[in-house]
């Protein structure tokens, strides 16, 4: 793929608003530069940072689309099946995503935090997924956007800081070096759809190209 650096803008108070929205910050070092489309299989990077900062894809709203469903699949039967069976001294475990992260619901001051996890590694990756469906399907079937589509993206792009899948899988490979000396552990069908899960939302955000969205969005 190759890169094409997007020549600088100055931006002022004084330019038409025409002019200002053919513009486009570097989210990195915040440089301004006139947007300008590359061709197919070419990204516009930042001239300072070298962010990727425009990437359009071939057919990637509707790869994107069905990574997103895969997302929501793979959540929903991940929280119903065992994440990991632990065996020690004659007695077998099974814990779920649930489990680990209602672990603290027990106490009533700790409530709040078993919640926030719970969102932060179930609820947020399908609101995200749910999200990219909603906005995406008309585009990509060349179709007006759905009502409040440009507040459903924003939102999206709000949570994906929040979307915490993969900090809990490194999490749990880290408690599992240290559990691993003190009882037999077996991963369960779940671990292994969280794993993929991690993948998927990993090639859902690189596919996704914000700044065509974005110019879809308000056509």
């Amino acid at each position: 793929m190759t890169n094409t650096a997007l020549g600088p803008e100055h931006l002022t108070t004084d330019q038409p608003a025409q002019d200002l929205a053919a513009l486009i910050a570097c989210p990195k070092c915040d440089a301004v530069y006139r947007a300008t489309d590359p061709g197919t299989g070419e990204r516009a990077v930042c001239a300072r940072c070298h962010t990727v900062l425009i990437a359009p894809r071939k057919r990637a709203g509707k790869q994107i689309i069905a990574i997103a469903l895969a997302v929501v699949v793979l959540v929903i039967a991940a929280t119903i099946f065992p994440f990991l069976s632990i065996r020690a001294a004659g007695v077998v475990h099974d814990s779920s995503i649930l489990d680990a992260a209602l672990a603290f619901s027990s106490s009533p001051l700790l409530v709040v935090l078993s919640l926030a996890v719970a969102a932060l590694i179930v609820f947020f990756p399908v609101m995200r997924a749910l999200l990219a469906i909603y906005v995406l399907t008309p585009l990509v079937l060349d179709r007006p956007p759905f009502p409040g589509a440009i507040r459903a993206f924003r939102l999206s792009e709000a949570l994906r800081p929040w979307s915490m899948a993969e900090i809990f899988a490194i999490g749990c490979a880290v408690a599992l070096v240290k559990v691993a000396d003190l009882a037999l552990v077996a991963f369960g069908p779940a671990f292994w759809m969280f794993s993929a899960l991690v993948i998927l939302m990993m090639l859902q955000d690189s596919y996704m190209c914000r700044y065509s969205v974005w110019k879809s969005l308000e056509k």
